[in-house]
């Protein structure tokens, strides 16, 4: 994995923004032809009805409001205008050169008619925020009216039900736990720059850009552990993943740059496994019978491995690009990796000498994937702007497509499976996009 913070890559990403027309510059560009405002340059009063922060509900976008709040009737280029021109010129970051061409020919059609989820509501005062270009797991949704996500230097709660934000863990400080365990650096951390995170089971976990670990527990006060997994000059952490183990406790799993995964247990918070690869690890999962990990890193294949041994069962062959992102299907038998050549790969672990599904995104990579608890749908989020849902039960050939302007720093299903949750990163119309699951009633009919 590349090992530039966000920030340190808008010098080269961004770059590509100026020339993409990124969400922001919906408002960045309003002195420029294609987005002026009609009368001609605005002044302030017409910066301020461009930029206020408004909330926009399902009753509100049914009557025609943009569902992020932007006033294309305002602007001098309609929106499907302004989309067109992303797409066109938009540039996928790449490790490997063309990757995204060479996949082209192997992707399946896929329908774009299927209708799972609608939108609910787009909450401007949530304000998600990036730190690494390639890592976008920042976003977890405990309820469906409980969210966690990073925001600057800070880990915070978002809840739907009283629409307020509240501070979990403000990283920008001194960071120190409060209970004393083996391992645990009680110093603690200062001014930590946050690379992933993870929140399940009423735990968080937060992985830092010099391998730092901090965990609490979300029903007690204070910082549980905090610890330093590696010393080495490439110690990035990935992602984490959180998962019950067939005992009944409760482990994460860190993947990170200096080629290691680390499993902990959360009880006494000690280190469990230590697993070494060829490649910086970006990415991995657990399998539901906790017997495979499904490991993805800086190469073209990913591995399947035994989870108690760490020997290599199978390699999947077919990514032509950096892996980024995995996810297993409920039903233990399917799985999938997200790449940079813009493909999700599903695979068969009856049979994995090619893949199951090869599943073409519009922008860039596939940063992120998710199941549905139910194993029905596998969402698919993008660097920026598209976030698909696939029918999982019809072999991934029919998709929800959604869409709006701006990166996307996470995407999180309730563990219920009724609401998806997208934080979406942007100078101006920063916000998290609420998603309800689309349900079909049927009455019968009652005689008397």
């Amino acid at each position: 994995m590349n090992g530039e913070l966000m920030g340190d890559h808008l010098a080269n990403e961004l770059d590509y923004m100026d020339e993409q027309d990124d969400a922001e510059a919906v408002v960045d560009y309003a002195d420029e032809d294609h987005l002026a405002i009609e009368d001609g340059d605005p002044g302030v009063e017409e910066y301020y009805l461009l930029t206020k922060v408004t909330d926009t509900s399902a009753a509100m976008a049914r009557k025609g409001k943009d569902i992020q709040g932007i006033p294309w009737d305002r602007l001098n280029i309609t929106r499907d205008k302004y989309r067109l021109t992303r797409l066109e010129q938009y540039r996928n970051y790449e490790n490997i050169l063309r990757s995204g061409e060479l996949v082209s020919k192997e992707c399946q059609h896929v329908n774009r008619n299927g209708k799972y989820y609608d939108f609910f509501y787009n909450s401007r005062f949530v304000k998600p925020t990036i730190l690494h270009f390639q890592l976008r797991n920042l976003v977890w949704a405990t309820t469906k009216h409980d969210v966690y996500f990073m925001s600057d230097n800070s880990v915070k709660h978002w809840s739907s039900l009283t629409q307020k934000v509240s501070e979990v863990i403000n990283f920008s400080v001194r960071v120190k736990p409060t209970k004393k365990y083996q391992g645990s650096l009680l110093e603690g951390f200062h001014q930590t720059q946050i690379s992933t995170l993870a929140v399940k089971y009423k735990f968080l976990v937060a992985g830092g850009f010099q391998g730092e670990l901090t965990c609490k527990r979300l029903d007690k006060p204070g910082i549980s552990f905090c610890a330093r997994m590696t010393y080495d000059d490439n110690a990035i952490t990935n992602a984490v993943e959180i998962y019950d183990t067939t005992s009944g406790g409760i482990h994460f799993m860190a993947s990170n740059n200096d080629c290691y995964i680390r499993e902990y247990e959360t009880e006494r918070f000690q280190r469990v496994t230590r697993l070494q690869f060829p490649w910086p690890v970006n990415h991995t999962s657990v399998s539901p019978d906790r017997k495979l990990i499904a490991v993805v890193g800086d190469h073209k294949d990913g591995l399947l491995v035994d989870a108690s041994t760490g020997k290599r069962v199978a390699t999947v062959v077919g990514h032509k690009d950096f892996s980024f992102a995995s996810a297993w299907n409920p039903d233990g038998r399917t799985f999938a990796t997200g790449n940079q050549d813009k493909t999700c790969r599903v695979w068969d672990v009856r049979n994995l000498s090619s893949s199951l599904a090869v599943l073409k995104g519009n922008l860039g990579a596939a940063r992120s994937i998710r199941y549905s608890a139910n194993g029905k749908h596998m969402i698919v989020a993008e660097p920026a702007d598209f976030v698909h849902i696939y029918n999982t039960k019809t072999n991934y050939d029919t998709r929800q497509e959604i869409d709006f302007f701006g990166e996307i720093s996470g995407v999180s299903l309730s563990p219920d499976d009724e609401t998806l949750y997208i934080g979406v990163w942007d100078r101006t119309y920063a916000s998290l996009l609420e998603y309800n699951q689309r349900h079909s009633y049927q009455y019968l009919n009652s005689y008397f």
